[in-house]
């Protein structure tokens, strides 16, 4: 079927079609906490749900005092979770920048993580925001058996997160992004986690996505045809194993996994999948994630450029 236009446009936000967080989203921009606090309650009992729906609320609070004003107002395990998300994200965020306060916001955040761990047990979130920390706090514990480097990194207290949830998605890949280049991280290590976590991680599990995750990392466009990698029969092999095993389970999803869905097809597409792409293109719908798209251009002419390519309408405008 040749590409046709649609009246529609890309939906970017990273609620996708999660309702609930949505509208939350719009309250918390108007600087509104009770709807961030139904959807974070609601979910107490998925952890992976609750990840994401934390995070999406912190980024739209972080610039804002929402999330001091509810916790100093109510403070409960869904506040202080805010807090820790919104410490998190400001201490990334001016670490990146080389700002001289990134080391104070740096201990306010693993100081809100510990009040979030303590205000509910359970969680592993707290960790979890802890462990994207890690790399600002040279969190260097030795490795444990089977991973062929033996890269030291933040290994202690992902295996307490395991503990709390075994295949915390979030967690995989905060670990994985601690051996990213742009974080200080090596290829060899990088490869290495990305190996050892994915191979461990049942058939079903999004986890599985990890290898395909550290190859846009890897990709440079300043190398000759090293963008011809992905159609490499172990490339392909790994694309189409996670099209068998995973892709099926996302019907069972609470909301659209758009970032997760976006990697499979671009990486399915690349592999000449066109077939498969096309699948996985159908079932993210008009919602959209900068990455990967954006390692290889614009991300919304990358993504037009794959959907058209397999068949698939696009938005009018691009």
């Amino acid at each position: 079927m040749a590409a046709r236009s649609f009246a529609g446009q890309y939906v970017w936000h990273p609620a996708a079609d999660d309702g609930q967080l949505a509208g939350a989203c719009v309250d918390v921009r108007a600087g509104r906490y009770l709807s961030a606090q139904d959807v974070l309650r609601e979910c107490r009992g998925d952890f992976g749900l609750r990840a994401h729906r934390s995070l999406v609320l912190a980024s739209e609070a972080a610039d804002s005092d929402l999330a001091e004003r509810w916790l100093d107002e109510e403070p409960n395990p869904e506040s202080t979770l805010l807090w820790a998300r919104v410490a998190m994200l400001r201490a990334l965020r001016t670490a990146e920048q080389q700002d001289e306060r990134a080391q104070q916001l740096t201990r306010i955040a693993f100081a809100a993580c510990e009040r979030a761990s303590v205000m509910f047990p359970a969680d592993p979130t707290p960790w979890v925001a802890q462990l994207a920390l890690a790399r600002l706090d040279g969190m260097r514990d030795p490795a444990p058996e089977g991973l062929m480097t033996g890269p030291p990194g933040p290994w202690r207290l992902f295996v307490k997160i395991l503990r709390l949830d075994p295949w915390h998605r979030e967690a995989h890949h905060r670990l994985l992004a601690y051996y990213f280049a742009r974080n200080g991280g090596s290829a060899s290590a990088r490869w290495d986690v990305a190996t050892f976590l994915s191979h461990r991680a049942p058939p079903e599990s999004a986890i599985r996505m990890l290898p395909l995750v550290a190859l846009v990392e890897d990709y440079d466009p300043a190398i000759p045809l090293s963008a011809r990698v992905w159609a490499q029969p172990q490339w392909r092999k790994t694309a189409l194993g996670i099209y068998h095993g995973w892709f099926p389970q996302v019907g069972e999803y609470r909301f659209t996994p758009v970032l997760d869905l976006a990697y499979l097809a671009h990486a399915l597409f690349m592999a000449r999948c066109e077939f498969e792409a096309r699948s996985v293109l159908t079932a993210m719908g008009p919602y959209a994630s900068r990455m990967p798209w954006q390692a290889f251009g614009d991300p919304a002419d990358q993504l037009s450029r794959t959907r058209r390519q397999c068949g698939l309408p696009v938005p009018s405008s691009t």
